[in-house]
Order: structure tokens, then sequence, then C-alpha cells
């Protein structure tokens, strides 16, 4: 029988020490994070070698930073990141974000921090 998960069941994890995450769905071809990230709340700058992602936004207003050039996302829209872009993802705003990350394969053990990046 499936079973149904939410942010309740899930594994939860904290980032960047404000950032809160539930890993709705964890395998090794496919994960499915939904992330809140508050006001001021930022990502390093990292490259995935074989995870392509997308990102989507369920709630809020986000700039996903690439090396390919910036991009605004607000609710209801979302971006694909592919293997080998550098990126980072910020919450500028006043309010709180909430989104969906879905990786495949999944992400974990397949990140490399980019060191000078701002």
């Amino acid at each position: 029988m499936p079973t149904v998960i939410d942010c309740t069941s899930a594994h939860h994890f904290v980032w960047g020490g404000i950032c809160d995450g539930w890993r709705l769905l964890d395998r090794e071809d496919l994960s499915v994070i939904e992330e809140l990230v508050p006001a001021g709340g930022e990502e390093e700058w990292h490259v995935h070698a074989r995870a392509r992602q997308l990102f989507y936004v369920l709630e809020g207003s986000a700039l996903m930073r690439t090396e390919e050039g910036d991009v605004q996302l607000d609710r209801g829209t979302s971006v694909e990141i592919e293997p080998g872009v550098a990126h980072t993802f910020a919450n500028s705003g006043s309010g709180d974000v909430r989104l969906l990350i879905i990786s495949s394969p999944a992400s974990r053990g397949d990140r490399t921090t980019v060191p000078g990046r701002d």
C-alpha cells in the first residue's frame, strides 16, 4: 500500500543554521526535498557532477544564481540546473520561501563546494 509522506513524517534536517529541509523521497535514483528558506537564507556556491536538479517554488520568491546567469524565481515557477553548472539559491526577500528540489540521481554525496564565489 502506498505511504503518505509529508513534513511531519519525512526525515528533517537543518542547513545554513536557519533553513529546514524534509526528505520526502530519498532514493539513489531520485530525491525530492521540501525546503523552507527564511529571509537571508542562502546556500554556498556548489556544483553536482551527476545530479540534474529542478527547483520549484511553492511560496515566496528567490534568486537562483548560476555561472551562466541569474534567474528570479517566484511562486509557481521552476528552473532546471544541469550537472556541472555551479549554482547557489538565495532568499533575499523579507518572507519565507518554500520550495521543492527534485534531483536525479540523488544529489547526496555529489556536491562539491565552489570556492571564490560571492
